[in-house]
């Protein structure tokens, strides 16, 4: 199982990545516009300053050029432009250019007229500063909004997902005949927003499933006192019948077998009803492992005889389970049938200890194919002759008890199924 995923996390990142995505846009946008601006500004001081000092150099001829910290300015012949201006301005053309003096980058204006050359140079450190300034409070803002995007996506995720928290705290800790009382729903009729509609949806949800529970429980009720009582009358006529002296033996087997079929049906009917309840079995409640461990050998012993198998029970000392008797003698009755079925003239051994129940066989084994599907409901294997129940109850049994089962088979050397108890 992966990490659990957050929805209130998953609103807060995607507000962050919205802000970010924004902010970003807005910054880039925003440092080109700004970038922009300041050469449009830089191009209109040159022009000006151009303009300005070839109009004071046509009144003035001794007027010298420009020279401020931000401005240097030349003056030259076009003829003589070659040597007196500085190697990178000779070969630059009429109009405004960006060059590297001395390491300096310079915002360049030229222009000639009448046979004179006018170069007009802006130095932009200055600006280059003030632009990675700006790209810095850019950078800032950018993550700033982005902060400010996650907390705010936290806080709204916090208040949408409250109702849907509690909605949820609601139904887990709810049981089946008593519905939760869910949130302030609005009445019939009333508009109300999404986790209304599902409020009321797990509301009608709930109310079918008591009404379903209900009936369950009146059929539970109702099964276990019909089934029972014929049951009870079974054994009674056959304890009467067997009471007679002069009984032929043939027919006293047959009693008994009918017996130990009355009382396998008592046991499983008890079993299934206990199943059928949804709480947990009684707290205090408990069984004589090795006990029942011992009867089941003794009622399918013929079986096994028959079969030529030989069935032994190893359980040294008792051992007390935390569990209904009928539903530790359901799986143990499963388990002995599932491996006198599959076994011919072999051995059977079972073992029972504090904390485990060990049945293997040396019979046909399962396929690999196979071992994965055994515990499932209805299936039944390629030499299967059941309903494919037996195994399916044992793991319901497992699992509504705490157990864990396991199987290990190597076909044909023969099958081993593990149940491991939970710990008291």
């Amino acid at each position: 199982m992966g990490p659990r995923r957050s929805l209130r996390l998953r609103v807060a990142i995607g507000f962050a990545s919205l802000g970010a995505a924004l902010s970003m846009l807005l910054s880039v946008s925003l440092w080109f516009a700004a970038r922009d601006v300041s050469q449009r500004l830089m191009d209109q001081t040159l022009r000006a300053e151009l303009e300005d000092y070839m109009a004071r150099h046509a009144r003035n001829p001794g007027s010298l050029p420009p020279a401020t910290a931000s401005l240097r300015g030349y003056y030259t012949t076009t003829d003589a432009a070659i040597t007196e201006l500085p190697p990178p301005l000779r070969q630059l053309a009429p109009g405004q250019h960006e060059i590297d003096l001395d390491g300096i980058p310079y915002r360049v204006a030229v222009a000639d007229e009448h046979g004179r050359r006018y170069v007009i140079l802006f130095d932009e450190v200055r600006q280059k500063h003030r632009e990675q300034r700006f790209l810095a409070y850019l950078v800032i803002g950018a993550l700033t909004m982005t902060l400010f995007a996650a907390s705010g996506g936290w806080w709204l995720a916090g208040r949408v997902i409250a109702p849907v928290t509690e909605l949820a705290r609601a139904v887990t800790n709810a049981r089946p005949d008593e519905p939760p009382p869910l949130l302030s729903i609005p009445s019939a009729g009333t508009p109300g927003d999404e986790v209304d509609d599902l409020a009321r949806a797990f509301e009608r949800y709930l109310m079918r499933l008591r009404l379903f529970v209900e009936r369950e429980r009146s059929f539970a009720a109702d099964a276990s006192h019909e089934l029972r009582t014929p049951l009870t009358v079974i054994r009674g006529a056959v304890d009467v019948i067997a009471a007679k002296p002069g009984l032929d033996p043939e027919l006293r087997e047959r009693l008994a077998r009918i017996e130990r079929a009355s009382e396998e049906m008592t046991q499983l009917v008890e079993a299934l009803l206990l199943l059928a309840r949804e709480d947990e079995p009684a707290a205090g409640e408990a069984c004589d492992a090795r006990h029942i461990a011992r009867q089941c050998i003794e009622r399918y012993r013929g079986q096994a005889t028959a079969r030529g198998t030989v069935m032994t029970l190893t359980a040294t000392s008792p051992v007390t389970l935390a569990a209904p008797p009928a539903l530790f003698a359901i799986v143990l009755a499963n388990l002995v049938r599932n491996a006198i079925a599959h076994t011919l003239n072999g051995r059977i051994a079972i073992t029972l200890e504090a904390t485990s129940l060990t049945v293997r066989d040396n019979g046909s084994g399962i396929e690999e194919a196979e071992q994965q599907r055994v515990f499932e409901r209805l299936y039944r294997g390629t030499d299967s002759e059941g309903a494919g129940i037996g195994l399916f109850l044992v793991q319901r049994i497992c699992d509504r008890l705490g157990w864990t089962a396991s199987l290990q088979s190597d076909a044909p050397a023969g099958t081993r199924i593990d149940i491991r108890f939970r710990a008291a």
